[in-house]
């Protein structure tokens, strides 16, 4: 490793003569109690040449699946789609190659138009009037949003949809007990017993009624998922509705008493063809934009992003780039509010976060940019069109029906007859990935069985035709090997005469 350490014997003598110690080991002996060090050498390999360790990790890259070498179905919040190489291109060019604050404006102009140029895409998506320049991802950003709420009306309470993503909701749950929360979970509406009609049922949505009733005067926010996590589509607007009007007989928020902040997770590809949440009466728009120009890169790597009206500004996380004019009259752009704790007093931060994915909400704009308004409506109904035939074609399947009857857009839950994990293995075998396994996500019980499909416009109906005949041949096969039995196959003893 000497040859990697930049600091030689001298340096480091010098530097312990500047802090008059006498060696390293005397140091450590200072800072580090005796029974905590460790005596003695790391059981460590001994070290590879630079040809065997790249060799080494040759080996286990090769170990990997692509979508490249395999055909996914695999989504639940990241998502396979076509990444055109005009985003690669721009993110390269030197004016936006780093991703760092832009603390002086007049060599960031790059960066701090980017910034710009993408607050207005996504305030355009969520017709709501402000955005930031984006946090870390989709689950960070939902707990941000909720500690903006918390910092507006300083309530214990949090009413929170069962159909929010589970990693949202795992992410909401650590950020409220930092700030003694309370979270109450609405359930979705269960297929049989829904609340609309044949023509429009309601299953797999979250509960109004109960949704309603669950709101008090000590709610903080009231958070939903649009489309939900499921890939139902949420009546956004009369979800906050009833969040800002509670039940009849329950309490009132009180003689003045702003209503709980309404908090809408979104998915950004769906808004070209869904309501946006600025329209649906929503007060806070959040979301993954991985979908927007990111790659499945080892799950990522992606960005959040942040809309809110205009009351909430100066509680937003992260930042907002603003144009301006110079003193010669030229259009140019500054950071107009940092809320991080490096910019403002500490006790006055709202968050610490979100330099490092303003490279990733470059590709955002860039792709949003070549999509354009047009090209998002026309995604929008590719990936409707192509769901609803996926759906038809995996319910025709012997041992298989949708979990939930309300509509979706490009995301549906199956109930599948068989043991998800051996399915999901069965189909890899074969080529597929079939989806995600929606218990092992969720953790409930109820979810048993649970296999959500993602459709992108990657996924053809060829591809489609071939889901389905992975998954029908993996159900025969478990009820074939079920069928015959724990034995079968197994050698038999020899029974005596």
């Amino acid at each position: 490793m000497s040859r990697y350490t930049a600091a030689t014997d001298d340096d480091r003598q010098a530097m312990l003569d500047a802090i008059g110690v006498g060696s390293v080991e005397e140091l450590f002996a200072r800072q580090v109690p005796d029974q905590v060090r460790l005596r003695g050498e790391l059981a460590l390999p001994d070290g590879l040449s630079e040809q065997e360790v790249y060799g080494h990790l040759r080996e286990l890259a090769q170990r990997n699946v692509s979508t490249e070498q395999e055909i996914s179905f695999l989504g639940a919040g990241m998502y396979d789609h076509y990444v055109p190489a005009i985003v690669d291109m721009l993110c390269e060019r030197s004016e936006f190659l780093t991703p760092y604050t832009p603390y002086q404006p007049e060599v960031s102009q790059g960066s701090l138009q980017v910034m710009f140029e993408y607050q207005t895409a996504i305030c355009e998506l969520t017709a709501l009037p402000v955005a930031n320049a984006s946090v870390y991802e989709g689950p960070s950003a939902v707990a941000s949003a909720a500690y903006l709420a918390k910092l507006h009306n300083g309530r214990p309470r949090f009413v929170v949809s069962a159909g929010l993503h589970p990693h949202s909701l795992q992410t909401l749950r650590t950020y409220a007990r930092g700030f003694d929360a309370e979270i109450v979970e609405v359930p979705l509406i269960a297929d049989g017993a829904d609340a609309g009609s044949a023509e429009a049922p309601d299953g797999g949505r979250t509960d109004v009624e109960r949704w309603r009733e669950a709101i008090d005067e000590n709610t903080c926010a009231a958070i939903f998922a649009q489309p939900n996590f499921y890939g139902v589509v949420e009546d956004a607007a009369a979800l906050a509705e009833a969040a800002k009007q509670p039940a009849r007989g329950a309490p009132a928020n009180g003689a003045g008493a702003a209503p709980p902040v309404v908090i809408a997770q979104v998915d950004p590809i769906t808004l070209g063809i869904l309501r946006p949440p600025g329209d649906c009466g929503v007060d806070v728009a959040v979301g993954e934009g991985q979908a927007l120009g990111g790659r499945l890169d080892f799950g990522g790597p992606s960005f959040g992003l942040f809309a809110a009206r205009e009351e909430f500004l100066r509680r937003m996380p992260g930042r907002i780039a603003g144009e301006t004019r110079d003193v010669d009259g030229r259009r140019g752009f500054v950071l107009t509010l940092q809320t991080r704790e490096q910019h403002i007093r500490r006790e006055r931060a709202t968050s610490n976060i979100c330099t490092a994915q303003a490279l990733n909400a470059l590709a955002g704009t860039v792709y949003l940019s070549w999509l354009g308004r047009h090209g998002l409506v026309e995604l929008g109904e590719l990936l409707m069109a192509r769901t609803e035939y996926a759906r038809r074609a995996l319910e025709a399947i012997d041992g298989v029906r949708t979990l939930y009857s309300a509509p979706v857009v490009r995301e549906l839950a199956l109930q599948i007859d068989g043991d998800i994990p051996a399915l999901r293995r069965a189909c890899a075998d074969r080529g597929v990935n079939p989806g995600a396994d929606i218990q092992a996500l969720t953790g409930r019980a109820a979810d048993n069985g649970g296999l959500l499909v993602a459709i992108t416009e990657q996924r053809t109906r060829a591809d489609i035709d071939r889901l389905v005949a992975v998954i029908g041949s993996a159900i025969a096969q478990q009820r074939a090997s079920a069928a015959a039995g724990p034995d079968a196959g197994a050698p038999r003893e020899a029974v005596p005469a």
